[in-house]
């Protein structure tokens, strides 16, 4: 059976903004052909896409990274057995603890003091069916009077893999047997020219403050930039199904997938720039064999030229490479699908079918199937 590849790859122009910081506070960055350019993180992506999820896929099909998982069981025992709640934590503890994790449980430090959440000693990437799945198993063992079964929990942890631990992967270091290989490789963004930060010099004034009290209440800068991201995602198709087990499942995991890279955006300092935009343009290859990624279509830096803006430029480099590459290496794209709004980006339609981003879903959705059955 053939196996393929879901590649998508977009420009994004960003405004003044700084929506992935480093340890103080600047915008990251990274040197590539030689000059710096702006980054944004695959985790703070990974992140945003994962959030954008819970907009229109139900909690259900969803999962949680947290290291409270003892809460998340604790919940779902209250619900399933009211009866039980004041023996709920006592229940999740023994449920989670069963799985093979440490489970830490401060104490208060007085009689009047609440104790904190128990909590696990790392992350643990969950799905919501499998904490409801670890409440029932803690129920069944409480009903008969037994020891909670530590395969039954495994069990339960190998099964009902959630949209976002089946697409990005879990790794748990202590127990091998409940990692979950990622299907989904998301590449850092960055921009396809050179950048320098600017900084915004801002007061504050204090509104209670009377005429003899001249001058801010604060002062302060903001570290920004601005910048045209190339962004890129690959989806290995055969490795989603092995893990959701259902091809159904697969093809609506992966159309969530490439809906929520493309209108996601991480959020950092949202509130000061307001840089919330949309990709200029979205170019979505199946391919069979091997992912391509095209970044090296702007090794050496794009710069405006000949009256025209850097995002033509970068589309024209972008189009071009892609042809060359297929030119050069064969195994061209089965499938391409161009979603191109704006005549700066045009050149990008003759890589493929040109689709508004509604059409690009409903021929995803359609076509997909077959391309899961490796047709």
């Amino acid at each position: 059976m053939k196996n393929f590849y879901l590649d998508v790859h977009a420009l994004h122009t960003v405004p003044p903004s700084n929506v992935n910081r480093d340890d103080t506070g600047s915008p990251k960055t990274a040197v590539y052909g030689g000059v710096r350019r702006a980054r944004v993180s695959s985790q703070a992506w990974k992140r945003a896409i994962r959030k954008d999820f819970s907009d229109y896929l139900d909690a259900s099909r969803l999962g949680t990274r947290t290291k409270r998982l003892v809460d998340m069981v604790a919940k779902h025992i209250q619900e399933i057995s009211p009866e039980l709640g004041d023996r709920a934590a006592e229940l999740a503890i023994a449920a989670v603890q069963a799985g093979g994790f440490k489970v830490e449980v401060p104490k208060a430090k007085d009689e009047t003091a609440t104790a904190k959440p128990a909590r696990t000693e790392y992350l643990l990437f969950v799905s919501n069916i499998q904490a409801r799945r670890l409440a029932e198993v803690a129920l069944e063992a409480e009903k008969n009077g037994t020891d909670i079964d530590k395969k039954l929990v495994k069990a339960v942890l190998q099964s009902d893999q959630s949209v976002d631990v089946s697409l990005f992967g879990r790794m748990i270091a202590n127990s091998t047997d409940l990692n979950v290989d990622a299907s989904v490789q998301v590449a850092h963004a960055i921009s396809v020219h050179a950048v320098e930060s600017e900084f915004d010099y801002f007061t504050a004034v204090d509104d209670e403050s009377g005429d003899d009290e001249p001058g801010a209440g604060m002062i302060g800068t903001v570290e920004f930039n601005s910048s045209t991201l190339y962004r890129y995602a690959t989806l290995n198709l055969g490795g989603l199904l092995k893990n959701l087990g259902d091809p159904g499942a697969t093809v609506e995991a992966a159309v969530s997938f490439v809906r929520s890279f493309v209108e996601s955006m991480p959020t950092g300092k949202q509130n000061t720039f307001a840089n919330k935009t949309l990709p200029d343009g979205v170019v979505v290859t199946l391919r069979e064999r091997m992912p391509v990624n095209l970044v090296g279509a702007f090794e050496e830096a794009v710069t405006a030229e000949d009256g025209k803006g850097r995002l033509r430029v970068a589309a024209e480099r972008l189009a071009r490479y892609s042809v060359e590459l297929d030119a050069g290496f064969g195994g061209a794209a089965t499938t391409t699908f161009v979603v191109a709004p704006s005549s700066a980006v045009e050149a990008l339609s003759q890589l493929g079918r040109g689709v508004s981003f509604p059409d690009l879903i409903e021929a995803l959705e359609s076509e997909l199937p077959a391309y899961v059955r490796g047709e």
